[in-house]
């Protein structure tokens, strides 16, 4: 609210002396109406300290999957899109390969000369056990059969990852997802042409899903594993499962990751939101964000120390700003029970940073 000069003098006339720091101010009834000053005892909403803070929603590591090509190819069938639920083993895509092709007929020339050299081998050991062939003869076919099928093992190995089957050609490679998720990200179009290892799909799991939370480093210390936690305006709750052990440099601030499940359907990836987080202790209180000042880089709130029907005196008091979500703060240097001012501290702060400039 805007104070007319007029009004603004006549208030710090009544305050008397200039204004120092800790000094009160003095209001009459008449000038608390005029300015509506409303205050506010901190900690009547709650007992425990609880610290509203900015927070990310992401899919835990272990329930997210990449579908990628695992040869070149083209694309000739997209199977789903982003939004779409799929089962674990669903084709998602087919992919036109030359390249599969050749993996198949290495894979297929492999294991039948690995199949001749084993014939050889044991036409050799018979030949050996009768004495009609030397003992070094039976040793390079035996080697020769060794070599042939680690050969045909590694095309195998080699089909096996690319999904094709062996034993049979065919050009058209179908992917599947490998659990069963939602479909997140789609990353290919119908008819692209697309290398080994390119992205197609993004596959996730959405429950449980985790938030990432920004919280204050003197806030972060005094928090431990398994605090619950609330999502601000929804019934989601969960518990913190980790406190990061680095501090990010630009906004001194440490990672916390939480984990929710029930309820996390009302939450999607990338989503931001704020989480009321338990667990603090001795770590502040919550005020409306409007009752905290800013005045020469330092965080400021009006205590009312006395009041009556004919005067009322408010405290201007230094705090520490531990964190801040929605419409409210987290500050350190207010005791529960002492009354605050919320509403009206626009005056309050013109007359105490007007007066201390005289």
């Amino acid at each position: 609210m805007a104070i007319r000069p007029a009004l603004l003098v006549c208030l710090m006339l009544a305050v008397g002396a200039p204004l120092q720091a800790a000094e009160t101010i003095r209001l009459s009834a008449a000038q608390q109406k005029t300015l509506q000053v409303v205050s506010q005892t901190a900690g009547e909403s709650g007992g425990a300290a609880v610290s509203a803070l900015p927070a990310l929603v992401v899919v835990p590591n272990a329930q997210m999957r990449v579908i990628a090509a695992p040869v070149g190819g083209q694309i000739d069938r997209l199977a789903v899109a982003p939004g779409s639920q799929v089962r674990k083993g669903q084709v998602v895509a087919q992919l036109a390969s030359p390249q599969g092709l050749e993996l198949q007929r290495d894979a297929l020339q492999a294991s039948s000369q690995a199949g001749l050299l084993q014939q050889s081998l044991k036409r050799d050991e018979q030949l050996f056990a009768e004495g009609l062939i030397p003992e070094s003869r039976v040793q390079a076919t035996r080697a020769a059969a060794a070599q042939a099928a680690a050969q045909a093992n590694e095309r195998r190995q080699g089909l096996a990852l690319a999904g094709l089957a062996p034993g049979k050609l065919a050009g058209s490679l179908a992917l599947v997802s490998p659990i069963d998720g939602v479909v997140l990200e789609q990353s290919a179009q119908l008819g692209q042409r697309i290398e080994a290892s390119a992205p197609i799909y993004r596959i996730a799991k959405l429950s449980p899903l985790w938030l990432e939370v920004q919280a204050p480093l003197n806030l972060a210390s005094g928090l431990h594993e398994g605090a619950p936690l609330k999502v601000v305006g929804t019934d989601v709750v969960g518990k913190l499962l980790a406190i990061g052990k680095a501090v990010d440099a630009a906004s001194q601030t440490v990672l916390l990751r939480a984990e929710v499940g029930k309820g996390s359907e009302q939450l999607i990836p990338g989503q931001a939101v704020a989480v009321e987080l338990a667990g603090a202790g001795s770590a502040g209180l919550r005020l409306p964000a409007g009752a905290v000042i800013s005045h020469e880089g330092q965080s400021w709130v009006f205590v009312q120390s006395t009041g009556n029907e004919q005067e009322v005196q408010f405290v201007p008091r230094p705090v520490r700003l531990l964190g801040q979500g929605g419409n409210s703060v987290q500050v350190d240097g207010v005791k529960p029970g002492e009354k605050v001012a919320v509403k009206g501290v626009s005056g309050l702060k013109a007359i105490f940073t007007g007066v201390g400039k005289e």
